[in-house]
């Protein structure tokens, strides 16, 4: 078992005994997927950290989009309960990049994508192949996306 795989077991071992419903049930629901994920294909397997973390990141990328989904639809507490689980998964993912921090990461690549000759609107694509590898994991795909269009634009 991989060492943030059986940290989430460990910490839901915990939250169980502790009789911490939320944490035991979002631990759950996330160990669920990742099991899921191992034996998705012809074979099962063990999947990596890195691969491990990918499932954690779409966990709170779902617990997002619910909260916003329920706050609009006009029930708050439930809103707040998935905001609550997006919390305690965002505990297992890599901190977040600032938006100054981004922001000179795309800057630094858009110099690099001109150097490369590409230019304007249509220069999104090479910047987004420098800056993706550099963000991976402390930035979703939409905020790196509309910073480089925003860099680009301007």
């Amino acid at each position: 078992m991989t060492t943030l795989k059986s940290k989430l077991q460990d910490d839901l071992n915990a939250a169980i005994k502790e009789r911490d419903e939320l944490r035991s049930s979002t631990l759950r629901l996330t160990l669920a997927a990742i099991t899921k994920e191992e034996v998705a294909g012809k074979e099962k397997r063990e999947l990596s950290d890195d691969e491990v973390q990918k499932v954690i990141a779409r966990e709170a990328k779902k617990r997002r989009e619910a909260a916003d989904a329920f706050a609009q639809g006009g029930r708050p507490e439930q809103a707040e309960r998935e905001k609550a689980e997006g919390e305690v998964l965002a505990g297992y993912l890599p901190k977040q990049l600032s938006d100054d921090e981004l922001n000179a990461i795309v800057a630094q690549a858009v110099e690099e994508a001109r150097a490369a000759g590409a230019e304007g609107p249509r220069a999104m694509g090479a910047v987004m192949k420098i800056v993706n590898p550099k963000v991976a994991g402390q930035a979703e795909g939409g905020r790196v996306a509309a910073a480089v269009k925003k860099r680009l634009a301007g």
